[in-house]
């Protein structure tokens, strides 16, 4: 299990997180990222995909510990990534692009042109046939990953800048400033919204109906979608929260969170005493203002991933998803002519990822 988390000093951490007795970080790996700020990170069961203020995603190779190369098709900040499974990846940038990769070849499947503004947040619902993203436009745009279109425009009053699926895909929510609405799929309505003192940096679904709300101050909140009731709230830094990822391993609910103090410390949470206090695992202090974080899970390990699409664990559900996704690949690329893609890949210049790239291969330096 690896922690990794971008910072403002252009630095990916990472440390390996070791359950025992009580758990324990170790530093594994410090590697100089980008040439400018960390802004994204996502993982798979494979790759890290990091992305940065200077309008690049890195892709590294977590089973190799390698730098595995680079995509260039965004201009603008990359504001946010997203895996979908082990076959692709769907990233958005301040250039108001959307782009569907194929993580096999890390080819770009579709350049969708999402936004009039930025791409401020995506999320991809769990079955892998639709998307929604906000942008600076002041809409929500729902996505037909299907057949790589447009299925629905909302307009709202103003920006949002995350927008989040619940696991189930029942319901998602979007977050502008302090206020979070919350929607049902089935009418596309608001059925609920909650309101923070602070604005909102983070938000996690650790259940179909339990949030995890973190923002511009030290205290992480535990609310109910259903009633919008906060059911605990706790002091978890000494500086504002950056981000928060959950996890659950052998039945045990794992809550991370990154703050600006430069400390990324991970938290036991018993669902079945909600409202008391989650207890402190460990933590560490990076001395880096830190801006983003996610958790590599080793499938070898008996770990399973609680994050926002999180998979179930039938073998049947597995089966169905795969499907939807070569069947989803298929279609991208079916109803696309020629010319058009041509214009989707990447151009000699930018293709980082073929042979003249993959021979200089660079090993991540320790910070042991």
């Amino acid at each position: 299990m690896e922690l990794v988390a971008g910072c403002y000093e252009q630095v990916l951490f990472g440390f390996a997180a070791r359950p025992a007795e009580s758990w324990t970080i170790v530093p594994d790996f410090t590697h100089h990222a980008h040439s400018a700020s960390l802004s994204a990170v996502s993982v798979n069961n494979r790759y890290v995909v990091t992305g940065s203020r200077d309008e690049t995603i890195q892709i590294y190779d977590m089973k190799k510990k390698i730098e595995h190369g680079a995509l260039l098709q965004h201009n603008g900040t990359i504001t946010c990534l997203e895996f979908y499974g082990t076959a692709h990846l769907l990233s958005g940038a301040e250039d108001g692009l959307i782009c569907i990769w194929n993580t096999k070849r890390w080819e770009c499947l579709k350049s969708i042109r999402a936004h009039k503004g930025h791409v401020t947040s995506l999320s991809i619902h769990p079955s892998g046939k639709l998307a929604l993203s906000v942008g600076t436009d002041k809409t929500l745009r729902t996505w037909n990953l299907v057949e790589g279109r447009s299925a629905f425009i909302k307009n709202l009053k103003q920006n949002a800048h995350i927008i989040k699926w619940s696991p189930d895909g029942e319901r998602y929510v979007t977050v502008i400033t302090n206020k979070v609405d919350i929607y049902k799929l089935d009418t596309a309505s608001i059925i609920g919204t909650i309101t923070t003192e602070k604005r909102i940096s983070s938000l996690r679904f650790i259940t179909d109906s339990i949030l995890a709300i973190a923002g511009d101050d030290e205290i992480i909140r535990f609310y109910s979608c259903d009633s919008q009731k906060c059911l605990c709230e706790f002091k978890a830094h000494e500086n504002r929260i950056k981000d928060i990822y959950s996890f659950e391993r052998e039945g045990q609910h794992v809550i991370v969170t990154a703050s600006s103090d430069g400390y990324i410390k991970m938290w036991n949470l018993d669902l079945n005493k909600i409202k008391d206090v989650p207890s402190l695992l460990c933590e560490v202090n990076t001395k880096a203002r830190l801006t983003c974080l996610a958790v590599w899970l080793d499938q070898a390990s008996e770990t399973k991933e609680n994050s926002d699409k999180a998979a179930t664990s039938s073998q049947a559900n597995e089966d169905k998803k795969s499907s939807i996704v070569r069947k989803s690949k298929a279609c991208w690329a079916d109803n696309t002519d020629k010319t058009e893609k041509r214009k989707q890949k990447i151009t000699p210049e930018k293709q980082t990822l073929e042979a003249p790239l993959q021979k200089k291969k660079k090993k991540w330096s320790s910070s042991a």
